[in-house]
């Protein structure tokens, strides 16, 4: 397989990133890397800064991937000409520079929104494969989430009024066909999920999208791992937000410390004060605030199982993966994509308080459900989203793009695989 030049462009990546999305787009690109294609990354530094209130804090960077910031003396103004105009208005210059043709194979599009709206899809060299990949759903939704008026998912678009409950100006270009003309740019759309998929289409998103999950680096399970917690419990990992859920499981945690297994919270966000009011005086629940990534693989494989309880139309779910990966099983409720990925085996769904409780009770008293379903986990994880089925499954959307465009420099390299 000979190297790609591979251009991804992104509102947010590390350092300057808040969500999941920004580490499946760094896991990506290193893994890229590592099979020697050459990576530049291009993302918004003011974006960043301008919601974060502060520069981040330097991070170790892979050397290999080439990262450009831009960052303009409009400061946040210049992602507001974005947001409501849908061109790269400040940085369109150094964009087409950048993008010029020859210099890359594959033009990948990760979260467009404020590094330049769908006026990007059309810049560069158009003999480049240009690929697409919706991390969240902004195609089809202003907001990003489906999180409707702040209280609820949504089902039938009324997108003013919605921006409006998050006090967010309505976007102009959203009313006109840019959209539309834009993804004709576009040789290949992928999902996260089935459900993210159909989810576009039901809101009228027309283009065909391929799925490819999210994935992870391996890792070895390490064997009965020292807990860091002193008494049984279950996890919730993740922002601390309203459309998390996690308020929904925090009276399923009530009484004394030690009539029943603990809810361990790690994660911090803008409804923490909230939450913790809420548990206030609960023994059982312990909120532990933001850990490093690398303190989290003992906290996913001594609990009994992980909780994700959003309330949310979500993409994917990449906390579910997590857990997978280090054999723990799953609590998730019944919405958006993690039917199809419990599906796959490692868990149990719920709706309601009362299923909650009866999965909280069996996989907290029966030991051999909750063994058994840790092993369906992580067989589950090395099927469906351990990195090298991801990358093939990923590089086969490039090839079938290229094949599709005639783009015999990129089918020669990456071998033209039935």
């Amino acid at each position: 397989m000979t190297a790609l030049n591979i251009a991804m462009l992104t509102t947010f990546y590390p350092p300057y990133n808040f969500g999941g999305d920004g580490i499946g787009i760094q896991r990506l690109a290193v893994a890229l890397a590592d099979r020697g294609h050459s990576i530049t990354v291009v993302h918004d530094e003011d974006a960043y800064i301008s919601q974060a209130g502060k520069v981040p804090a330097p991070i170790d960077m892979d050397p290999r991937i080439r990262t450009i910031g831009l960052k303009s003396h409009l400061g946040a103004v210049s992602n507001l000409l974005v947001h409501q105009f849908g061109q790269p208005v400040t940085h369109a210059g150094r964009l087409k520079s950048l993008l010029a043709p020859g210099n890359y194979d594959v033009i990948w599009h990760h979260n467009a929104s404020l590094v330049g709206g769908p006026g990007l899809f059309g810049l560069g060299d158009p003999g480049a494969v240009r690929l697409y990949e919706a991390h969240e759903h902004w195609l089809v939704c202003p907001t990003h989430v489906l999180w409707k008026n702040k209280r609820e998912v949504c089902e039938k678009k009324a997108c003013i009024r919605c921006q409006l409950a998050y006090r967010r100006p309505p976007q102009p270009w959203r009313w006109t066909g840019m959209l539309s003309r834009a993804t004709r740019h576009i040789d290949a759309f992928i999902a996260k999920s089935e459900f993210s998929r159909d989810k576009h289409r039901a809101f009228g998103f027309l283009p065909d999208m391929e799925v490819v999950p999210y994935f992870l680096p391996d890792v070895p399970i390490v064997s009965k791992p020292s807990s860091p917690h002193p008494r049984p419990y279950f996890l919730f990992v993740g922002r601390l937000e309203q459309i998390k859920g996690v308020q929904d499981i925090i009276p399923a945690f009530s009484g004394n410390a030690g009539d029943g297994p603990d809810l361990v919270i790690i994660g911090a966000g803008d409804y923490e004060a909230r939450l913790r009011a809420q548990a206030a005086g609960m023994e059982r629940v312990i909120f532990k605030g933001r850990l490093q990534p690398e303190s989290l693989a003992a906290w996913y494989g001594s609990a009994n199982a992980l909780i994700v309880p959003s309330l949310c139309y979500e993409t994917f779910g990449i906390i579910l993966i997590e857990a997978f990966r280090g054999g723990t099983p799953v609590i998730a409720r019944r919405l958006g994509p993690f039917p199809e990925i419990i599906a796959k085996g490692g868990g149990v769904l719920f709706e309601n308080a009362e299923e909650l409780r009866s999965a909280i009770a069996e996989l907290g008293n029966n030991k051999a459900r909750r063994d058994s379903l840790a092993s369906e986990a992580r067989t589950a994880f090395e099927k469906n989203w351990k990195e090298d089925v991801v990358i093939t499954e990923y590089l086969d959307v490039v090839r079938k793009a290229a094949r599709s465009k005639g783009n015999q420099r990129v089918i020669s390299a990456l071998g033209d695989r039935a």
